[in-house]
């Protein structure tokens, strides 16, 4: 799969894309990795505000977006205007549809047809890929 990293607006080496992440986050990010379903505290998040790359901080969900898909990771079915970039991901043995951040151009996840209205579609999100950052004047306990 071609590299879209190169030619992203927040560039940066690879040593400082390790310095600036955990492991996970650089595994997910940057390596297009997944992180195990159900794992991230992301998932269960239901407070208003928005959800941006843990790579470059662009804003790329609102949390009204955000919905229970049963997947196991955080699921959205609409992303900020342009936020997210698409490209064809042909990897282990099947087509799908990449999503990542067009700021940094960090790997978020997937995006599926099976979500539900308006759009119809699933951006099935990699936690650690996400920050959140409540609404201001609106945190609340979980």
């Amino acid at each position: 799969m071609a590299d879209p990293t190169t030619d992203a607006p927040e560039a940066r080496s690879e040593a400082e894309w390790r310095a600036a992440l955990t492991p996970d986050q650089y595994r997910v990010l940057r390596e297009h990795g997944t992180e195990r379903a159900g794992t991230s505290c992301l998932l269960a998040e239901k407070r208003p505000g928005t959800f941006a790359c843990a790579g470059c901080g662009e804003p790329l969900f609102v949390s009204r977006t955000k919905f229970e898909s049963g997947t196991g990771w955080p699921s959205f079915f609409e992303p900020l205007p342009g936020a997210v970039e698409t490209q064809t991901d042909r990897s282990h043995w099947m087509v799908r549809t990449e999503a990542h951040c067009a700021r940094c151009k960090g790997h978020l996840g997937h995006v599926f047809d099976d979500g539900p209205a308006p759009t119809g579609l699933r951006y099935c999100m990699n936690g650690t890929a996400l920050t959140f950052e409540p609404e201001a004047g609106r945190e609340t306990s979980l």
